[in-house]
Order: structure tokens, then C-alpha cells, then sequence
């Protein structure tokens, strides 16, 4: 049976979200664009997801600040832990899993699909979670494709474990469903049109 669409954020407010920490979202909504308040920290859904479809529409300041991982630096996690990077990642250059599109530090995208700073761009994701015993060891990981506007650039890749900024990831068990958590880099990056299907488990 298809899932109902179920919109994250329809311009209007933060109701389906939270602080990390729990308290409410204090990133900035205006004109229907939900925005980065630096040094809020991140924010996450109120609700748990698994496996996934995933829309997310999302903007770098027009006026460019900084360079590398300081230009228009932020991520979506799925399940609060794996990062497709979001980065303003047109003529700038960082190193090449750090990247807009990547899954970070795991995967570079097959292109850079990146527009000018202050477009809007989109995400597409399709996320299959890992699945995990009842002893906490590892069924099967997780998979991941995504379209960055419209392009894809990755196809069903298989996660090495949670985003790690250094070392080598492992997968940790973790609860089936988990929230979905964008960051707080420090840069006023702007998110809207964000929607999610949830995809019906099937048996692997």
C-alpha cells in the first residue's frame, strides 16, 4: 500500500520540527523560506523515518562569504546521522567528498550539479535504512540515491556507517526510525518545499 506525502515544511512554520536538544526551532521563517540561524544549532524532525523518498529544495547566500567549507555550509542527515552535504560548490573549490552532493566523506557525486549561489536547488533522495539484529549487529546497511537538481549523482550506493568528519565509520544499531536533521554550519543557508514519502518495507 502507498504511503501518504507527508510535507516537512510548507512555508509557513516550524510545527514539525525541533532543536537538537529538543526545545523548539528557533531557525528564522520568512516568505515562506525557512533559514539558518547560526549558533541555534541544528534542527530535526518531531517525527521518525526509515526508509524514505525525500524532497528538499535549498539555497546558498547570494552575497559569497568565505571559501571551502565556509561558503553556504550545511547537510541533510537522514536517520540524524547520514549526511548528503549541502555547499555552495559552484567555482569553489574543497576537497572533492566534501563537496555539494556528496555523502560525506564516503562518496563524491558523479557530477557537480551546483548553481550559482543564491538559486534555489533541489535534492531527491531515495534512502533505504540499515536493518539490524535483535544482537545489535548489522543486517544489511544502508543505501542511498539522489538527484541534486535533477541530475543523478548517486545510484544506490551502499553506506559505510554514520557521517564521521574524521576516522573510519561503523555502523552502531539504532532505532528503525529516526528523525531527519539539518545542520547548522554557520552559514545562513535557506530550505524550503521539504517532503518525504515513506517507503514500504519489503524483505531483503
Amino acid at each position: 500500500m502507498e504511503k501518504p506525502l507527508l510535507v516537512l515544511f510548507d512555508g509557513n512554520d516550524l510545527s514539525s520540527w525541533t532543536s537538537e536538544d529538543g526545545s523548539e526551532a528557533r531557525w528564522t521563517v520568512e516568505d515562506g523560506v525557512m533559514t539558518v540561524a547560526a549558533g541555534t544549532g541544528g534542527i530535526r524532525t518531531r517525527q521518525g523515518f526509515g526508509d524514505v523518498q525525500l524532497h528538499i529544495e535549498w539555497r546558498t547566500p547570494a552575497e559569497v562569504e568565505g571559501e571551502g567549507q565556509g561558503r553556504g555550509n550545511s547537510g541533510v542527515f537522514l536517520m540524524g546521522r547520514y549526511e548528503i552535504q549541502v555547499l555552495d560548490s559552484y567555482e569553489n573549490r574543497t576537497y572533492s567528498n566534501g563537496q555539494a552532493g556528496s555523502i560525506y566523506k564516503q562518496y563524491i557525486p558523479l557530477v557537480n550539479a551546483s548553481r550559482p549561489p543564491g538559486v534555489w536547488q533541489s535534492y531527491d533522495v531515495v534512502f533505504t535504512a540499515p536493518r539490524f539484529a535483535a544482537d545489535g549487529t548489522l543486517v544489511s546497511p544502508a543505501y542511498m540515491t539522489v538527484c541534486h537538481n535533477g541530475v543523478l549523482i548517486h545510484n544506490h550506493v551502499e553506506l559505510q556507517g554514520p557521517t564521521l568528519y574524521i576516522g573510519v565509520p561503523q555502523y552502531e544499531a539504532h532505532g528503525d526510525r529516526e528523525p531527519i536533521l539539518l545542520q547548522d554550519h554557520g552559514n545562513p543557508v535557506s530550505f524550503r518545499n521539504i517532503w518525504v514519502r515513506e517507503i514500504p518495507v519489503t524483505p531483503r
